[in-house]
């Protein structure tokens, strides 16, 4: 496997208008557009076609993640407001962290800090009729981000506080506040755990009535959990990908929708949107590393081991299968990790045959991951969807690409 470290991201730059990035959702979910790419053909469709569109036998694998309300604010008695926008739970897992019913801690980004002096911050929040005392205080410094201690009065949960007393947080290239009608429409039909502060768009546009005709045609579906973190939107500053950091994501993902994947080898096997792509062929690293060493004790891929691991790489069903013997040996039902994967041009898929997303940001990691899978065509498929009125980023259209 050929190393991307010397890509130039200018290569995989192009125009985008602002007025080209959709602000809103579509009134329905499954009427955007959807750009069809088979071996090189592009041709335009509707995105409730999709069941039609799909190679027999497919199985398709979503992110059931579910977005938080992560930005909580802050009003000091100066008047000033402070944001503090939970990213992840800190030395807990996602799920361990909203079940706490006295105090929790996360890393977080702070917005306003310097006027954030000593001093804890409070809030009240009224939850099922009960009176909450939100407290706040601030720990360390890790990075551009601060490690924030909450707790509150009142026995009720971190899920429920965030769930009251935060926004939603949107893609900052909206330019916009999020409005009620986000709570909704930024998460998709079948998020179902919570902990991610952005959306897995390419599973946006799926509504009950896709997912019947998807049944009536036989396709399978699967579920695992990336919780996307704030790096998903981290633009590649660096001239080369070489120089660039990945940013690193939880992975969670149980037995039996490993098996699902295991059993589905040698047909096609079609992720909803590139965290899905990470997570599945996370896995397969990580498969590739315990033949290595069957004694690892915790799932961390990271962003060059692809690369690295390029010559011990395994059949996909072998990487699956030593997975599972591991769980077996650790007595787990729940794979739990975190990723770092970078996929650029120059990687080969190994579980993928095919992928549903959307249009992304010019000169990102998304892109690259999309190119890894088609090549050069990338620029055709966006040249056309620039032409054909084709709406861009986390509420635009979609793309189905089959190479």
């Amino acid at each position: 496997m050929n190393s991307p470290k010397h890509i130039t991201i200018d290569t995989y730059d192009y125009p985008l208008p602002d007025e080209r990035i959709a602000k809103f959702p579509l009134d329905r979910r499954d009427q955007s557009k959807l750009l069809h790419y088979h071996n090189g053909t592009i041709q335009e469709s509707q995105f409730f076609h999709i069941p039609e569109l799909l190679p027999a036998e497919t199985l398709l694998v979503f992110n059931n993640t579910k977005v938080i309300h992560a930005r909580l604010f802050f009003q000091k008695p100066t008047g000033s407001v402070i944001e503090v926008f939970c990213l992840e739970p800190y030395q807990m897992a996602v799920s361990q962290s909203f079940e706490q019913r006295q105090q929790c801690t996360w890393t977080c980004f702070i917005g306003n800090n310097k006027k954030w002096k000593e001093a804890p911050l409070t809030r009240n929040v009224s939850i099922n009729g009960q009176d909450v005392t939100l407290t706040a205080t601030r720990r360390q410094a890790v990075g551009n981000a601060w490690i924030v201690e909450f707790s509150w009065t009142g026995n009720v949960s971190f899920a429920e506080i965030i769930d009251q007393a935060g926004v939603i947080p949107l893609p900052p290239y909206l330019h916009r506040e999020a409005v009620s009608s986000d709570n909704e429409r930024y998460q998709t039909v079948y998020a179902k755990l919570q902990g991610s502060v952005a959306a897995p768009t390419a599973g946006l546009h799926f509504t009950p009535e896709v997912f019947e005709a998807l049944k009536a045609k036989h396709i399978d579906t699967d579920f695992i959990t990336l919780h996307v973190g704030a790096g998903t939107f981290k633009p590649v500053n660096t001239p080369t990908i070489g120089e660039h950091e990945m940013h690193v994501e939880k992975i969670e993902i149980a037995r039996e929708n490993i098996q699902c994947i295991h059993q589905h080898f040698g047909k096609p096997i079609i992720p909803v949107g590139t965290t899905t792509v990470r997570t599945i062929e996370s896995v397969y690293w990580f498969g590739v590393k315990l033949s290595q060493n069957p004694d690892l004790q915790a799932m961390h891929v990271l962003q060059w081991d692809p690369y690295e691991l390029a010559e011990v790489a395994l059949p996909a069903d072998q990487a699956y299968q030593n997975v599972l013997d591991w769980m077996d040996r650790q007595e787990i039902d729940r794979l739990e990790g975190d990723t770092q994967l970078l996929i650029a041009p120059g990687y080969t898929y190994h579980v993928i045959s095919g992928l549903i997303t959307n249009f992304h940001q010019p000169k990102s990691t998304l892109l690259l991951l999309v190119s890894a899978l088609i090549g050069d065509n990338w620029r055709q498929c966006y040249d056309y969807a620039l032409s054909h009125d084709f709406r861009f980023l986390s509420y635009g259209d979609s793309c189905l690409l089959l190479p």
